[in-house]
């Protein structure tokens, strides 16, 4: 008999926004593992602990989580999904404290990138750099300490019995976050991987360049002539010094004549190249 919950591993503690991903994308479905590091994510894919797991990738302000890419390219796993979450940032503190009580404010340094302008204009206010917004949730609750604050969500509010200070500290009200869902490329598809036919599909492809002028452009000039958009590039080192590798996401299937064209003429420019999978588009509505 097959379970009716999937071990869902995500980096941070029960009551982070990465939680919400996991729920948005698998419902009751999932079992959320937090995990403290990007990395231990991907140990417990691949050590078999979670079914699969859920890694931010981009924000809307703070721009691109690169951990997360790291553990991406581990050839032991495959994208097969993505997750937009808004991101509605509160800070936190004991019941009965307000804001002109708060001398420090603890949160993930992503969040607190994301909440610059309310903090530029609380200058009384030390902002502290902690591994996850929950996490700093849950230790404003543990210490008890009135002139303590954490940045995070209403979740984690909840969870650990904290009162809300102050709603929507993010830059912009369009804050958002892109969360890519991976498994092992050696078990079964998961719940949802292939539920919306008609959503459409993209591709997330790993590709290695030599060091010389032009060899990016050789890898793109492909696409272009084939009419496949590009919707990512990002670049991280590569396996040997100064090569880079790159991490694209197209519009469309390998399966399609004008990709499948597009990723041959790719392979004999690239010094690697590596389908990382094939997924849906985000169609879902997150939880608020």
């Amino acid at each position: 008999m097959k379970p009716t919950t999937f071990p869902v591993a995500f980096q941070g503690e029960l009551g982070a926004f990465s939680e919400e991903a996991v729920l948005a994308w698998f419902g009751s479905s999932a079992e959320p593992v937090p995990c403290r590091e990007f990395r231990e994510v991907g140990d417990a894919v691949r050590d078999g602990k979670a079914a699969a797991g859920l890694l931010p990738v981009e924000n809307t302000l703070a721009g691109t989580v690169q951990p997360s890419y790291d553990v991406i390219a581990e050839p032991d796993f495959c994208v097969v999904g993505e997750v937009i979450l808004p991101i509605r940032h509160f800070l936190l503190g004991l019941a009965g404290s307000s804001v002109g009580d708060i001398r420090r404010v603890i949160s993930h340094p992503v969040a607190l990138a994301q909440c610059g302008r309310f903090l530029s204009t609380h200058r009384e206010l030390e902002a502290v750099a902690v591994y996850d917004t929950a996490g700093a949730a849950r230790e404003v609750a543990e210490r008890k300490d009135p002139a303590l604050a954490a940045i995070a969500s209403f979740r984690a509010a909840e969870r650990y019995g904290l009162s809300v200070l102050e709603s929507d500290l993010q830059d912009r009200s369009d804050n958002q976050t892109r969360f890519l869902v991976i498994r092992r490329t050696d078990t079964d598809a998961i719940p949802e991987e292939s539920a919306r036919p008609d959503a459409g599909w993209k591709t997330a492809v790993l590709v290695e360049t030599e060091n010389r002028p032009g060899a990016l452009v050789a890898v793109l000039l492909p696409l272009a002539r084939e009419g496949v958009n590009l919707s990512k590039l990002e670049s991280r080192p590569g396996v040997t010094p100064w090569n880079y590798r790159f991490f694209l996401e197209l519009e469309g299937d390998p399966g399609g004549e004008a990709v499948a064209r597009a990723m041959a003429d790719v392979a004999k420019v690239a010094q690697t190249v590596r389908v990382l999978g094939t997924f849906h588009p985000w169609r879902g509505v997150s939880p608020q």
